[in-house]
């Protein structure tokens, strides 16, 4: 087989322990003007104080937005902009967990741009670079602080919807795990197992092959070598160091181990994609109202079900990646442990285990499963193809809580 990489990564990538000080020194080189997107919660803490008075101290002049919500609702967008506009930054600053850094990409896009945003939904509308951005997580799991991609909450699609351009990913990347210790155990798991879900539906991606027109045409091209690279690392740091995290958020070895896993598995998405898991997802999502990291992650010991027969040597190798003894298992009964030790990680950090459970009405099995099929972009993307009947078994599988069923 032919060699074939691919990468779309920031300009700079700053990680570990006190990072957050190099803020004001790296927003000076791109910028006198910052505008910051954040939150309401986050914007009251001593952290994000002392954040705007390094920049204050830099000379760097600022103005927050500080009402981002969840899943940023398209129009909840526009009055951001309305405050910026006046303040002409020349640098955006996103502070926060995803939905903060998709909010300073949509203000970066905007300002820069024009328009609404509805005008660049999908792959490659957004015409040309943006504002330099700087992303600040504090969070571990969605990785935007690496991707092409802005997930909004339009209020006249059922379902969410993404803006995927190289122009979005951000000049700079600065994480620094102190910033994750205040996440309560609840959103360190949905965001972990969120994380780990991105880097196994990375590595276990269809191949798209090598076509010099590919990345050229898609944001998300498929498994290859470099973004292979960057999910076992992942899964590697999620797999070793994820539950303990969860189980005491004073452990900085594992919190920096989780951010930096949720990191390199946006590095492996962001090429790569996702698949099936998320498909399922984006309406489980709509229905059920719950986290986007927790659809996922119950999802996906189903989905790797599901793709047994298309993706044993992959699932296997992902297996060693997480620590799952080889001892005398051939490729198939590591694939099936590796399965066995995902379900065991999200049930000890108490992961939903089944559709039911999350809250999906049984009526609605049939629509989830038209509404799944529906998204091309990861259907395609999944090793193992789908029809609409099998799209019905597999959340039909995922319902009931049948591993077994899932691999019909």
């Amino acid at each position: 087989m032919t060699l074939f990489a691919a990468a779309r990564l920031p300009r700079e990538i700053l990680f570990g322990k006190g990072q957050r000080h190099a803020l004001p020194a790296v927003a000076g080189r791109h910028g006198r003007r910052a505008f910051i997107c954040t939150d309401e919660r986050l914007a009251g803490t001593s952290e994000f104080t002392e954040i705007l008075a390094g920049l204050e101290a830099a000379r760097v002049a600022t103005l927050v937005y500080d009402r981002t919500l969840p899943d940023v609702p398209r129009d909840s967008v526009g009055a951001c902009i309305a405050e910026a506009r006046s303040f002409k930054p020349d640098v955006v600053i996103g502070v926060g967990g995803g939905s903060c850094l998709d909010m300073a990409k949509c203000a970066a896009l905007l300002l820069s741009h024009g328009g609404k945003l509805q005008d660049y939904y999908g792959e490659f509308k957004v015409p040309g670079p943006t504002l330099p951005l700087i992303a600040v997580p504090t969070t571990a799991g969605t990785g935007s602080e690496v991707t092409p991609v802005a997930v909004i909450s339009d209020p006249d699609r059922t379902l969410k919807v993404g803006i995927s351009s190289p122009h979005l990913i951000a000049a700079v990347a600065l994480c620094d795990p102190d910033l994750t210790t205040s996440c309560p155990p609840s959103l360190t798991a949905i965001a972990g197992a969120d994380a780990l879900t991105h880097a196994i539906e990375a590595f276990t991606a269809a191949k798209r092959g090598a076509d010099a027109d590919l990345p050229q045409r898609h944001v998300f091209i498929g498994k290859n070598a470099l973004s292979d690279h960057f999910a076992l690392l992942a899964i590697r740091l999620l797999g070793r160091s994820l539950e303990a995290a969860y189980r005491d958020g004073s452990n900085e070895n594992a919190r920096a181990d989780v951010m930096m896993g949720a990191l390199a598995a946006g590095c492996a998405f962001g090429t790569a994609g996702t698949a099936a898991a998320h498909a399922v997802q984006y309406p489980v999502g709509a229905l059920t109202h719950t986290p986007h990291g927790l659809g996922v992650a119950t999802m996906l010991p189903y989905v790797m079900s599901y793709n047994l027969a298309a993706a044993t040597q992959e699932i296997a190798e992902l297996g060693g990646a997480l620590g799952v003894p080889r001892q005398d298992r051939n490729a198939v009964q590591l694939a099936d442990a590796t399965i066995e030790e995902v379900a065991r990680l999200f049930k000890a950090i108490a992961i939903t285990p089944t559709l039911a459970d999350l809250g999906l009405p049984e009526d609605k099995i049939d629509w989830t499963a038209e509404q799944a099929f529906g998204i091309d972009r990861l259907i395609k993307n999944n090793p193992r193809p789908f029809d609409l009947a099998a799209m019905r078994r597999l959340i039909r599988a995922a319902y009931d809580g049948d591993m077994a069923a899932a691999t019909m």
